[in-house]
């Protein structure tokens, strides 16, 4: 089977994004699972129960998010009532929602998805490491396509979580910098690995920002309110094809195409 990993949808232009070109990606590669970083939709933070739904119609089976998952409130019950939505397994106990799943895929396959969030310059969380090891665990007695989205700042720490689970997951994708990275390949023991899938969002843009706002916090270290670019947007995700029968990976591609 095949899975497509989407980075990062950001805003208005992410959303518009899968809505004209999700459908034509699935069948140009054959994808039988989809999932997508979705807690960007909403401006670039959070998500609302209309963004979500907006997503989840263009064929998305599975979202995950990271730090801006609870960026708006109504996340608190939507990530409580909906198994489709995830939220980073290393939130503390009595954080609503769950750090994983098992789904079942177009083809009848069932595939586990673990969502987590680093550390290093980030909130501080509890151990992604030992909550990796916990959800694991769990969604293994289940599926053996495993698929694990680490939200993270760092490079070595995504690149750790990778040699991590290498082997004993499909696969290890890194999001949460929207810029994607040329590292994507199979680690030693055989499982998919990029450093960060990148973002579906306004191209021009400093990571779906509009620059002028970045480049003014840049340059006078003065507060200013984010607020999403427009204009033409890029779809970035990876494809990992999968033996079904044992669940390792056999392969991974990036993929990037824009409305330019």
């Amino acid at each position: 089977m095949k899975i497509l990993f989407i980075g990062d949808v950001f805003g208005k232009s992410g959303r518009r994004a899968l809505k004209t070109g999700l459908a034509n990606v699935v069948a140009m590669f054959k994808a039988d699972f989809v999932i997508a970083n979705c807690e960007n939709l909403a401006g670039g933070f959070g998500f609302t129960k209309e963004t979500l739904n907006e997503v989840l119609s263009t064929g998305v089976d599975a979202v995950t998010t990271g730090n801006h998952v609870w960026d708006k409130k109504e996340a608190l019950d939507i990530t409580a009532s909906d198994h489709r939505v995830l939220r980073p397994a290393n939130y503390p106990d009595g954080v609503p929602g769950r750090g994983s799943g098992v789904f079942t895929s177009k083809s009848g396959v069932k595939v586990g998805v673990i969502n987590l969030m680093g550390r290093v310059f980030m909130d501080s969380l509890d151990c992604p490491f030992k909550a990796a090891e916990r959800e694991l665990a769990k969604v293994s007695l289940d599926a053996k396509i495993i698929l694990v989205d680490i939200h993270a700042e760092a490079t070595s720490e995504k690149q750790a979580m990778g040699h991590l689970l290498d082997g004993r997951v499909t696969a290890v994708v890194g999001t949460h910098t929207h810029v994607q990275t040329a590292d994507e390949r199979l680690l030693m023991r055989g499982t998919a690995f990029i450093t960060d899938v990148g973002m579906t969002g306004p191209i021009h843009s400093i990571i779906g920002v509009r620059p002028e706002i970045i480049m003014k916090r840049f340059m006078l270290k003065l507060p200013e309110r984010f607020e999403e670019a427009h204009g033409p947007a890029q779809f970035n995700a990876v494809l990992v094809e999968v033996d079904d029968e044992t669940g390792k990976a056999k392969g991974i591609k990036r993929i990037q195409t824009s409305e330019e």
